[in-house]
């Protein structure tokens, strides 16, 4: 076994803090995307299905005729060289090497490594730090009413907290979602609030957010006065810091958070796109086959001025072309003049990244765009609690919450300077 010093502080953190599935993979040089076919499942009579127990796909639009209200797949369907992780379920042949390194950070109070990934696996979720909450709440207008959860963390005492608000995927929910980013233990970390809008499947078969909807794309109606709604909610029921309130998503989800920035820009200070589209790269479902495939319009309708974005997208995104996310950009730069800076790098896990930053003329962070190399339609960096994600890639939900609260302190600065 062999294992950079990055590496091995990398499984160290992950193991420490019970994420096993994750080290386990690190350690065993087994991080990477599965090669699998990503198809837009659903929308044939005869949907194409692949072999391979980790060949997930995320529905982006509903699946026409057919009545299969199916939700996310569960994370035991996550698997590790090859043998699924679930009770009564061959375990993966582990190292005593690996198998030791584990066993010095792993909690007392499990059992055996089985269990903890077989409970894990079953729950997607973890105990609740004392004092903070995790609730179920409810909001209502013209167009409907949507659930969502809210994370309130231990330090919350009344004082202005940032806002997040998460919008899943199809075939996700908020605690899938809430799994599969780690957003919980991010605000529980930084202090932070995060909310969690579910899209049902009497909205949306798959539950997809209705993105390529025309009348799901305009402020005040339809889906985005949902989510505004529940924003606004929020920000009346808790204290929140109005500079500090965000939107992101991924997929669907992602397509989403694009239209709230668009149809909202004095309500969210920035905006993450995950493997998602631009605002208004689609009107119906023909045109969003397209977008899916290579892109939106050629020509679409920009911002007043710039909204800061940030995009994770996989350059082997087979569900979603990576075009979507150059128009994410080159939508929300709108007639800016920006300079770009590029990086490069490599995760913990084996992902290397081309990372683009767009700074104004005094240097503030405006844009930036992260080209994900062999990764695929997942959330970089999640957790396999939870569905659709990448534990291997770079921490999006990390690097999404340091970009929003750059941008905004650097907005403060110039306006107050």
């Amino acid at each position: 076994m062999s294992l950079n010093l990055l590496g091995m502080a990398e499984a160290t953190r992950l193991t420490r803090a019970g994420r096993l599935l994750e080290a386990l993979a690190l350690l065993q040089g087994r991080c990477h995307t599965p090669r699998s076919r990503e198809t837009s499942e659903g929308l044939d009579r005869k949907p194409i299905r692949t072999a391979h127990p980790d060949s997930q796909v995320v529905d982006m639009v509903p699946p026409g005729s057919r009545s299969d209200h199916r939700t996310a797949p569960n994370s035991d369907l996550r698997h590790a060289s090859g043998a699924v992780l679930t009770e009564g379920l061959p375990q993966p042949h582990i190292s005593e090497p690996v198998r030791g390194f584990i066993e010095r950070f792993r909690p007392s109070s499990s059992p055996d490594l089985r269990g903890v990934v077989g409970r894990r696996a079953r729950d997607g979720r973890k105990s609740l730090p004392d004092g903070a909450r995790f609730e179920v709440r409810t909001f209502t207008n013209p167009a409907g009413s949507r659930m969502y959860k809210l994370y309130i963390p231990s330090r919350y005492a009344g004082k202005p907290l940032p806002l997040v608000v998460m919008l899943h995927g199809c075939k996700q929910s908020p605690d899938d979602f809430a799994a599969g980013t780690q957003m919980n233990e991010v605000a529980e970390e930084r202090g932070l609030l995060v909310a969690y809008p579910g899209q049902p499947s009497s909205a949306n078969p798959s539950k997809c957010w209705n993105w390529f909807s025309a009348g799901d794309q305009l402020r005040d109606r339809g889906e985005p006065s949902l989510i505004a709604g529940i924003t606004r909610q929020i920000m009346r029921d808790f204290a929140v810091n109005p500079i500090h309130v965000y939107v992101a998503g991924l997929s669907a989800g992602g397509a989403a958070a694009a239209i709230m920035g668009s149809a909202y820009p004095d309500l969210y200070a920035a905006i993450c796109v995950h493997s998602g589209l631009a605002c208004g790269a689609a009107t119906d479902m023909p045109s969003a086959f397209t977008a899916m495939r290579q892109g939106g319009p050629r020509v679409l309708e920009g911002a007043k001025r710039p909204l800061p974005t940030i995009v994770f997208h996989g350059d082997r995104d087979n569900t979603v072309s990576p075009a979507n996310g150059d128009q994410v950009i080159a939508q929300s730069r709108a007639a800016a003049e920006l300079h770009p800076m590029v990086s490069h790098g490599r995760s913990a896990g084996g992902i290397s990244y081309t990372r683009t930053v767009q700074v104004d003329a005094s240097g503030r962070p405006m844009l930036e765009h992260w080209l994900l190399h062999g990764a695929g339609h997942a959330w970089s960096g999640g957790s396999a609690a939870g569905s659709y994600t990448n534990p291997c890639g770079p921490d999006a939900s990390r690097e999404m919450l340091r970009f929003f609260l750059e941008t905004s302190a650097a907005a403060s600065y110039h306006h107050n300077g």
